[in-house]
């Protein structure tokens, strides 16, 4: 059974129902307590009264600095709404590890972004080293995988669609809301992993609403093509993607013909005006509803409740 951890400015909690018990650790990072197992189940062991969770303040229990990695359109809904046909080759891209925000943290929209986007991720958390050439099979993601977390890649479409950067358009402080909970996993949890469902919502308005079901490259097969090229350490992050529903979608075919036809200046002046009438894109005062869990609600990686603010 999935053990759920919460990490706030006192140290690490372990979650038990309604209430919480601190973990007698000197772990100050997520890898330190990964280290630190031993301290966690006798935490969860515990017969102590606790905490009540709704008194705690949540930080991400992904503690930076980390590598955070993250694959692009890897839900079939998002292929689709995204315009794509056929095979989609795998793809990574980097975020930077100080978008990394807690789960009640505001997103702060850039001054200079008009167009910001949600993206619900099931973040894996690394518990080993993943040298370059490790194949990872089904059954060895629990060698690997420590735990799951809730994840936000929230994104500047403007930035990404005209500079065709993700790594800017993806890394702004605030853009990887994280938590509130690590789900450490047993190894039979593993096996549950198709089960669940993903579900982001603005202002109470359902946008996103998945299971893994729909994914295209499951956690294995991404963490064996990610290793022809990138090491990965006990406390690292990797996003695996989105379902869809973001407000951003592909134009209709005709209109993505005749748009490759303009000079790109034009191009995306023609589309940007298209895409200021679209309401779905987030703005300040918005707040954005998060879950990921299992139907029974044996894994559940908590609420995440996140406002949209202003730079000032």
């Amino acid at each position: 059974m999935s053990t759920n951890v919460l990490r706030t400015a006192d140290g690490w909690w372990v979650v038990r129902g309604r209430h919480a018990v601190p973990v007698e650790t000197k772990a100050v990072t997520t890898a330190e307590l990964l280290a630190d197992r031993a301290a966690v189940r006798e935490a969860a062991a515990s017969d102590a009264a606790g905490t009540a969770v709704t008194d705690l303040a949540p930080l991400s229990p992904v503690t930076t600095p980390c590598r955070v990695v993250a694959q692009m359109v890897n839900y079939r809904s998002h292929a689709r709404d995204s315009g794509f046909t056929g095979d989609i080759p795998p793809t990574f891209f980097r975020k930077a590890s100080g978008s990394i925000s807690g789960p009640q943290d505001s997103v702060v929209r850039p001054a200079h972004v008009q167009f910001l986007d949600y993206e619900i991720e099931l973040g894996l958390v690394m518990g080993a080293p993943l040298p370059i050439g490790t194949v990872v099979e089904e059954r060895d993601l629990p060698s690997y995988v420590a735990g799951l977390v809730l994840t936000n890649d929230v994104s500047a479409r403007d930035v990404q669609l005209t500079k065709t950067q993700f790594y800017e358009s993806k890394s702004y402080p605030t853009f990887t809301p994280t938590g509130p909970y690590l789900a450490l996993l047993a190894e039979k949890d593993f096996a549950r992993l198709l089960d669940l469902r993903l579900k982001l919502s603005v202002n109470g308005d359902l946008r996103q609403d998945r299971t893994l079901a729909d994914m295209i490259v499951r956690p294995a097969q991404a963490l064996t093509l990610l290793a022809r090229f990138q090491t990965l350490d006990p406390g690292d992050l990797l996003l695996t993607g989105t379902p869809g529903g973001t407000a951003l979608k592909a134009p209709p075919k005709p209109v993505e013909k005749i748009g490759a036809l303009l000079p790109p200046a034009l191009k995306w002046k023609t589309f940007f005006s298209s895409q200021a009438k679209n309401p779905r894109y987030l703005h300040a005062g918005d707040l954005i509803t998060a879950t990921i869990a299992t139907p029974d609600g044996l894994i559940d990686l908590g609420e995440q409740r996140t406002p949209v603010a202003e730079t000032r």
